[in-house]
């Protein structure tokens, strides 16, 4: 395949661009800049600007600028797959081998190639060792005429005709006494010599006989004796190319090479490996993403290191830049080659990668989710949900659904396996209805569901309580019974445990994350066990507020009951706005309607209980609430560049360990409030 050449140019700020240098033999250049052109405004390229064609006499300039978003690796993927960028190069490979035209392939034509080579320098090798011989035959007769001139002089004197001079020339036998070193290499012989003697052969004496007098000189006798010496020289190598097929090759490749330097001509395009079926995704360096959603609908992702930790009670900082009226509504942690599934608010899913979703800074506010998705008019993405990668594991999986008005349906994930570019339908609602599709989640036959919702209720019933579904389309069955203007705002799995309630009461006497004194009812193993299997559910309220309890306090319970409390005071703390399972090896993320973010871990935050009121989370603005929550892996490295910058910065200003101590001391914490 013929590749055009590139090169990836920083332009200002963020922005990169592709510059074509060259493009494939026999693809007209203009007609290049329209296919890049349409395939950018079909979609099938994504992330091009704006393309320019800057080409002068100093050579091809085509510019493809990118947007901040776009990845130049995938971009150049895709000019390579849908342009001329890329292009075979057409050739006749119709040959004549042996007498007869036939198709080859490549390795036919050069093996031919190679074999026509070696015919053409073995007859012309032949023909020159045949030339230098009879050069050199006729120069040994010369020798031997000069080196006995008196001799010669003498028979031709004595001789009555020119015919008898040559008689007497040929009868004579010459002593070999100078030619001796070049009698066997010259005449060919495989054999000694035999005596010490040699006669002249016709061809000698008739060159002999028309010898010029000036050859006769000490100056024409070491012409002739040099002449015989570099034909001997030469008569040697042509016998030693035709004996060894090696040194015949190496005269065949300093011939191409001789070639190669005179007639060659650099290298307009590459000739590379076809695109032979690479994906985009191969591209990509797996790294973690913070997935962030606005319930205007603008989705992004940014590098999780971007993000620093900070301690329980912080100010936090700027993380995405919204609208007045926009704020964020969800966020989630994952990999770049995580599968995401996006449900509207028309019962329709959508499928992406997080590699596909345009890349932002905390500052930028990404890009409206109806240019990545084909959406409908009044369609919006009401929940995005990532995906193990490994499809492999899809099939043990089930998908829970949970609607504003308390209504759950559980389906089989190999229902979503294939999901085309235009979407497809996974839940039904009436006509008429304002319901609404609150949660997502997938989950095993083991595990539990948890509904919580805006004013402080939760219920906890068994996965399996909810039948699989065959239809995608169905409305589902009741999973919580709400009252007045309560509405379900979570939906969390919990893994299940086998327990009694009196072990799960003894075991929360004395549990591991108590500070009391309580001894413990059950066996240390039994203990060991609990403590192995225990789930906490982390409640987040609007005003900042939040607490972790045990998930053993949330008792099993029949699907469609009212539910029972999962925070107090909700006067004080407002409306939940997240409940989810939580663990101390993670780190928690809240983001207000301000767009502002705070990153803490889980594990400083005290286990209290479930009927309590919590404490102070984020140290919210006036006028300020959390919006949304969710949960991150924490990293053992202790803090990135971008945080020991800004401390550097701290300390260039004055600041004091002290102050910057201060600035991450814990928030107050309310004490429990037990009444329920």
């Amino acid at each position: 395949m013929m590749r055009a050449r590139h090169v990836i140019e920083e332009g200002r700020g963020d922005k990169r661009s592709i510059v074509l240098t060259s493009i494939p033999f026999q693809v007209g250049k203009s007609g290049l800049v329209e296919k890049i052109a349409e395939a950018a405004k079909d979609k099938r390229i994504e992330g091009v600007s704006d393309i320019r064609d800057e080409s002068s006499r100093a050579g091809v300039r085509v510019v493809i600028e990118l947007k901040r978003d776009a990845t130049a690796d995938v971009v150049l993927n895709q000019i390579w797959r849908f342009t001329p960028a890329q292009s075979s190069f057409p050739a006749n490979m119709l040959a004549i081998r042996g007498g007869r035209p036939e198709v080859l392939t490549l390795r036919d034509i050069i093996e031919s190639f190679v074999k026509f080579r070696e015919e053409v320098i073995t007859r012309r090798t032949k023909f020159e060792l045949n030339k230098a011989r009879e050069r050199a035959h006729i120069l040994l007769g010369l020798v031997v005429a000069v080196t006995n001139m008196d001799e010669v002089v003498r028979i031709i004197r004595g001789s009555s005709t020119p015919a008898e001079a040559r008689e007497s020339l040929l009868r004579r036998e010459w002593p070999i006494a100078e030619i001796a070193a070049y009698i066997r290499l010259v005449e060919a012989m495989e054999t000694d010599i035999e005596g010490d003697s040699y006669k002249l052969s016709a061809v000698q004496v008739k060159a002999i006989l028309d010898l010029r007098l000036q050859k006769l000189t000490a100056l024409g006798r070491e012409e002739i004796g040099d002449e015989l010496k570099e034909l001997a020289a030469a008569i040697e190598e042509y016998l030693a190319i035709l004996a060894d097929r090696a040194k015949l090759y190496a005269v065949m490749r300093e011939e191409l090479e001789e070639v190669r330097d005179e007639f060659a001509t650099p290298r307009l395009s590459e000739i590379t490996a076809a695109w032979d079926g690479l994906e985009d995704e191969d591209l990509m360096e797996r790294s973690e993403m913070v997935v962030t959603v606005t319930h205007g609908g603008y989705i992004k992702r940014t590098p999780l290191d971007t993000f620093r930790a900070q301690r329980r009670g912080g100010k936090g900082r700027a993380g995405m830049a919204t609208k007045d009226e926009d704020a964020i509504t969800e966020l989630f942690v994952t990999s770049t080659h995580t599968p995401v599934l996006f449900f509207s608010t028309h019962g329709k899913v959508y499928r992406l990668k997080v590699w596909k979703l345009p890349e932002g800074g905390p500052q930028t506010k990404g890009r409206p989710m109806i240019n990545l998705l084909p959406l409908a008019d009044g369609e919006v993405i009401s929940t995005v949900l990532p995906l193990p990668e490994d499809e492999a594991e899809w099939a043990a999986l089930h998908v829970m659904f949970a609607t504003a008005k308390g209504g759950v349906r559980r389906n089989s994930m190999d229902s979503f396996t294939n999901v085309p570019s235009n979407g497809k339908f996974a839940m039904k609602f009436d006509e008429d209805s304002d319901d609404r599709l609150i949660g997502v989640e997938l989950l095993t036959d083991n595990d539990d569901v948890l509904l919580a919702t805006k004013n402080g209720k939760a219920i906890r019933f068994a996965g399996d309580a909810v039948r699989s579904f065959q239809s995608r389309t169905s409305t589902g069955v009741r999973g919580i019974a709400l009252k007045g203007d309560d509405e379900v705002i979570s939906l969390s799995v919990l893994r299940g445990f086998e327990a009694s309630t009196e072990e799960r009461d003894q075991y929360l006497k004395a549990a591991p994350w108590k500070d009391n004194e309580n001894e413990p009812e059950l066996s240390a193993e039994r203990m060991a066990e609990f403590s192995e299997n225990e789930d906490f559910i982390l409640t987040v309220c609007a005003n900042g507020y939040g607490k972790r309890s045990s998930a053993y306090e949330y008792r099993q319970s029949g699907r469609g009951g009212q539910g029972i409390l999962t925070i107090d005071n909700i006067k004080r703390n407002g409306t939940v706005v997240a409940s989810f399972r939580a663990t101390d090896d993670e780190q928690v993320m809240l983001v207000t309607d301000q767009a502002k973010l705070i990153r803490m871990k889980v594990a400083d935050m005290r286990v209290i209980g479930r009927n309590s009121s919590g404490v102070k989370l984020f140290d919210v603005a006036k006028g300020e609430h959390v919006v949304g929550a969710a949960k991150i892996d924490e990293e053992e490295e202790p803090e990135n560049e971008a945080e020991e910058a800004v401390i550097e910065e701290l300390v260039d200003q004055g600041v004091s360990d002290g102050d910057v101590a201060a600035l991450e001391e814990p928030g107050d914490e309310v004490p429990e409030d037990t009444a329920e």
